[in-house]
């Protein structure tokens, strides 16, 4: 397993979009057996994604990522343990040992983070690919939009208008939600746009299989976690799982491995402020 860290003068850096290091661990039975610095290139959270993948990382370890910079690891295949801090050796040390607990997409961005995973405005991010994979006069563009999405009861659960920041990402190439996705593909720049999703154009439906009851002795550091926290947990291939503590008594904790969306229906305020060529 390859582990890689956002990375500054030994510490966990705290912006994944902007580092300039990441410090890769190989890992094999649990340790740590090899590390070495590389170089992010300058580029963007996307195309970090992409570098990452190609360099076989499992895992990434940072500070503060948005929702859609998630999407994007989570769509090449790499897991995220985000909120971390600290000297970045103790913790990479922390997530082998099962102790260091993933705050999931802290920056912010729903439409970064609602694409096929997360939880906001969409984004299942992955600036890698610009082959558009639905139709609209948009998709293989770049689009920046605004959005507020709520839930069927009025509970609005996120809103780039309230942070005042704009959704950038490649539309139609899988950065985003289906849903979401599709209804930007056909919009005129202006063009306001509210739009139902039902959870198979969303995070699509809850597993009831992901939920499952453990006993705390049988999970290192669980004594300590709350519900409502996330956790990456070991596979039995050695490989972390992202689970969310739904349950907790004195002898047994419950785990949920569903995404915190999945099954829910999802509406979408979508505003489309810019169209640009994706290059």
């Amino acid at each position: 397993m390859k582990i890689a860290v956002t990375y500054e003068n030994g510490e966990v850096f705290q912006h994944f979009g902007h580092t300039e290091q990441f410090k890769v661990y190989e890992v094999e039975e649990g340790k740590v057996v090899s590390s070495e610095i590389i170089s992010s290139g300058g580029t963007g959270h996307g195309a970090l994604a992409g570098l990452l993948a190609e360099g076989g990382i499992d895992v990434l370890i940072c500070g503060g990522l948005g929702g859609g910079a998630q999407e994007a690891l989570i769509q090449n295949g790499i897991q995220v343990c985000a909120g971390a801090e600290g000297n970045a050796d103790e913790a990479v040390e922390a997530f082998l040992r099962g102790d260091l607990v993933n705050t999931g997409a802290n920056c912010d961005h729903h439409g970064e983070g609602h694409s096929c995973g997360n939880h906001e405005g969409g984004g299942c991010g992955n600036e890698c690919r610009t082959e558009p994979i639905i139709q609209g006069k948009n998709a293989g563009k770049r689009v920046r939009t605004h959005y507020r999405g709520t839930f069927n009861d009025g509970t609005q659960f996120d809103s780039s208008y309230d942070r005042g920041e704009p959704l950038e990402f490649i539309c139609g190439v899988g950065m985003m939600i289906p849903g979401f996705d599709k209804a930007v593909a056909d919009m005129e720049v202006g063009e306001k746009k509210q739009v139902h999703l039902m959870p198979s154009e969303a995070y699509g439906e809850a597993d009831p299989q992901n939920v499952f009851s453990i006993e705390i002795a049988m999970v290192a550091g669980a004594k300590d976690l709350e519900v409502g926290q996330q956790v990456y947990l070991q596979a039995a291939n050695g490989q972390p799982v992202l689970a969310n503590v739904i349950a907790k008594d004195d002898s047994t904790i419950t785990f949920d491995m569903n995404n915190e969306m999945a099954g829910k229906e999802l509406n979408f305020l979508i505003e489309l402020l810019e169209v640009m060529d994706a290059e």
